[in-house]
């Protein structure tokens, strides 16, 4: 069976604030934070994954031009110099080739300028454009965006390319009409509050209202369009829950290893129609 080709596409400052390829404090003791890229390389090697899909790139739209981008990825750079901090081990392979290999940088350098800016508009369709070309030439079947914070436009439109073609994991249940539901780039934070009983209204004020106690939360694999995670949800996982003392990178430890991973692993299996595939027992 021929395999489908795959293309990841994240944002390395996303994986940055999760302290990828590192052990963090966790409740006294030290845990590695597993990034989802790491997790699903381990999947293709040693699962039936394997036997579906083939890893062609890893795409990342971080700008090294962008001081705001070199700040928020110091620890780590840009690409992996011996000896130094990496989003995962430097040697890690998929399919006989070296993930680091497959990097490629598709910066999404619009986003220097300011939100009002006249000419942003036309700068973020440069870049699906370069981000399209890119795909084409790789002859990408499917795409997977993991932390990704911009959102898509013209690629997921519907007639467009690669419209039910670009899926996302969530780390949050996407659907509107669950009382689990957690969109958004705050996710996490969301959901941690939610324990507490607390919802935020205002992100910019941190403005809150009472609300009742919400201590579970999960991860949404879906297909991606132009909203911020309203796509159609193939599979999700609510299998993580909350201390309302945890602190943000112990809750993002619980829901990757719980629901995030589990969620990758049975929603490629679903797309690949590989019904018997189980995710890997949490790390």
């Amino acid at each position: 069976m021929a395999k489908t080709k795959l293309v990841y596409v994240w944002s390395l400052r996303n994986a940055a604030a999760d302290k990828a390829g590192q052990a963090i404090e966790y409740k006294g003791e030290r845990r590695y934070m597993k990034s989802p890229l790491e997790y699903l390389v381990e999947a293709l090697n040693g699962t039936k994954l394997g036997d579906a899909y083939s890893l062609e790139a890893v795409i990342y739209d971080d700008d090294e031009g962008s001081a705001r981008d070199r700040g928020q990825v110091k620890d780590y750079g840009f690409s992996y110099q011996p000896g130094g901090q990496w989003f995962y081990p430097p040697t890690l392979e998929v399919g006989g080739r070296r993930v680091n290999d497959l990097l490629c940088a598709i910066p999404s350098t619009y986003r220097r300028l300011p939100l009002d800016a006249a000419e942003r508009a036309a700068g973020k369709s440069a870049f699906e454009a370069r981000l399209l070309d890119k795909l084409l030439t790789l002859g990408a079947e499917l795409v997977v965006l993991d932390g990704l914070l911009v959102i898509l436009d013209e690629l997921v439109r519907p007639g467009a390319p690669f419209d039910r073609k670009i899926v996302n994991i969530h780390p949050g249940i996407t659907r509107i009409e669950s009382p689990y539901e957690r969109r958004g780039a705050y996710a996490t934070l969301d959901a941690l509050h939610g324990a507490k009983g607390q919802k935020v209204v205002n992100w910019q004020t941190m403005e809150m209202k009472p609300v009742p106690v919400v201590d579970m939360t999960g991860a949404s694999f879906h297909y991606v369009d132009n909203g911020i995670d309203s796509g159609e949800v193939i599979l999700d996982v609510l299998n993580t829950r909350i201390d309302p003392q945890d602190t943000i990178l112990e809750l993002r430890w619980n829901n990757f290893n719980n629901s995030l991973f589990p969620a990758l692993q049975q929603g490629l299996a679903h797309m690949a129609g590989l019904s018997d595939v189980v995710a890997n027992e949490p790390a």
